[in-house]
């Protein structure tokens, strides 16, 4: 999603277009493939993705399994006299953004609450990968009494280089919201991220748990009591990249009822109260959090048969209508291969996340044997589940090109990701530095792979007519992002669960 100043697309496209095609016509060993996918590996590739996009000081040994990645971002706080190491970058990019990375936080810990069990040996790694950004927050929420740090380094000046985050000498700027520059969307998020994970670690490490949720309090207080909008406080330093175009009221919502799972304290019920409603989206995104919320506080009236939460478990219902491609009220374009086409700017992002939700739901309502009805539609957890798992199975190369759009995932799948770190030599190839500019000319421009594969990244996807021509310039379909992987563990493990039952 980040946005990268070179956008022209390469001449390359066409010849690559037609080799996929080409690809795609050999033999039936990837209809195989596709037709019968491996969910547990793609799981496990689904998570190990994470170490790929690791700022700060790495782990040694098995605890960094991408040994093309090193030691970067060193330095991060610095200019603002805090330490601020660590956390994710959002993309195929140097530059830590909080709103997504706390989103991306908050979507694998649901996803480790909702399907712990499902996850099996792959726990233990998801909690890692949580740990990793959450414990970056937690600096950003406590380092400066009264400031929530957001981000850091300059986006604008990083996506004119092409280096890897190895070499970074663009500004490591620090931005940061205040009572006033308030930032409420950015905080609500960093609220649910902190508490949602509080719950992943409260029996495996209660103190730390502790630290998450007595923060993610004090993060949603300033979010409340400080109300604005962090683009508007922070202007060019977020946007376009992360602009907080559906406002702060999701966040807020978001950021409640994820406080209201973590404590069951009734301030957080009374504040969803005096809030009100939100919109009726049918979308889901780093951006836009009604819906999770609509299906997260559902599970209230759903599995605990709370009356006082039927109004989310309707929103959430009118949601999956606005879903269904057969559903009277349906508002979703679907590709001729039948993938969920949301936008054209890395579309998988919207997929992965409204897929989390269809099977979360299904999942509420199969443990009480529910239905509801889109007009004269039906809906069972089957009905939810189906397209869910269409969804996933696409993914992972269910598709006219039989291409997956995981990385190292299966015989075909994207070679030429839109990713600084993926697409220059590691610094154990070539150990001279490559400056700013150094990057493009060799290795940006070139129609080789990319020479370091980035187990387990999701890219943006095909476009509306399911073509893909896996062009490095093309940031729109060949940038991975942590939030697209982020929504997909848990339909992963849902999948891989059932499989092996």
């Amino acid at each position: 999603m980040a946005m990268s100043s070179t956008s022209a697309l390469s001449f390359f496209s066409l010849f690559i277009s037609v080799l996929i095609s080409l690809h795609s016509s050999i033999g039936n060993v990837q209809s195989v493939h596709a037709g019968n996918p491996d969910y547990r590996d793609a799981l496990a590739k689904s998570i190990l993705f994470f170490q790929g996009q690791r700022s700060g000081r790495l782990p040694s040994g098995a605890a960094q399994q991408i040994t093309w990645r090193s030691n970067s971002g060193l330095s991060d706080g610095r200019l603002a006299q805090v330490e601020l190491t660590g956390g994710y970058y959002d993309a195929g990019d140097n530059v830590k953004f909080n709103l997504p990375m706390a989103f991306t936080t908050t979507m694998l810990s649901w996803g480790a609450l909702e399907y712990g069990k499902k996850l099996g040996p792959q726990l233990a790694s998801t909690r890692e990968a949580i740990r990793w950004s959450a414990t970056y927050l937690l600096k950003c929420a406590r380092a400066t009494p009264g400031r929530l740090y957001v981000g850091v380094g300059d986006p604008n000046a990083d996506h004119k280089c092409w280096e890897r985050p190895e070499d970074m000498d663009t500004p490591r700027t620090v931005y940061w919201v205040s009572p006033s520059s308030p930032g409420s969307d950015v905080a609500g998020e960093t609220a649910a991220a902190l508490a949602a994970a509080s719950m992943v670690f409260r029996k495996v490490d209660s103190k730390y748990s502790r630290l998450l949720l007595s923060t993610a309090k004090k993060v949603f207080q300033f979010a409340i009591q400080y109300r604005g909008a962090y683009s508007d406080s922070l202007g060019s330093a977020v946007c376009p990249f992360y602009c907080s175009y559906s406002g702060y009221k999701d966040e807020l919502v978001w950021g409640a009822a994820w406080l209201l799972r973590a404590t069951n304290d009734v301030f957080y019920s009374n504040f969803l109260n005096s809030i009100g409603g939100g919109d009726s989206p049918d979308i889901f995104s780093w951006d836009n959090k009604f819906a999770g919320a609509y299906v997260l506080l559902s599970r209230k009236a759903l599995l605990s048969n709370d009356k006082k939460f039927d109004s989310y478990k309707q929103q959430a219902e009118q949601f999956m209508c606005r879903i269904l491609p057969n559903s009277p009220s349906s508002s979703t374009q679907y590709t001729q291969g039948g993938l969920i086409y949301k936008l054209p700017g890395s579309n998988l992002q919207y997929v992965t996340s409204i897929t989390f939700l269809l099977t979360t739901y299904s999942k509420y309502m199969s443990s009480k044997k529910h239905t509801f009805n889109c007009g004269n539609l039906v809906v069972t957890p089957t009905t939810l589940k189906s397209l869910a798992k269409r969804q996933v199975d696409y993914i992972l190369g269910a598709n006219p090109l039989k291409m997956s759009y995981m990385v190292g995932y299966g015989p075909y799948y994207p070679k030429r990701i839109h990713h600084r770190g993926s697409s220059l030599p590691s610094l154990a190839s070539h150990p001279q530095s490559i400056g700013c500019n150094g990057g493009f000319q060799p290795f940006f421009y070139s129609s080789n792979p990319n020479p370091n594969i980035l187990v387990g990244a999701v890219v943006g996807g095909p476009n509306q007519n399911d073509g893909f021509p896996d062009d490095r310039a093309d940031y729109s379909h060949s940038e991975p992002a942590t939030y697209i992987n982020g929504a997909i563990v848990g339909p992963l493990a849902y999948f891989a669960g059932i499989k092996s039952q």
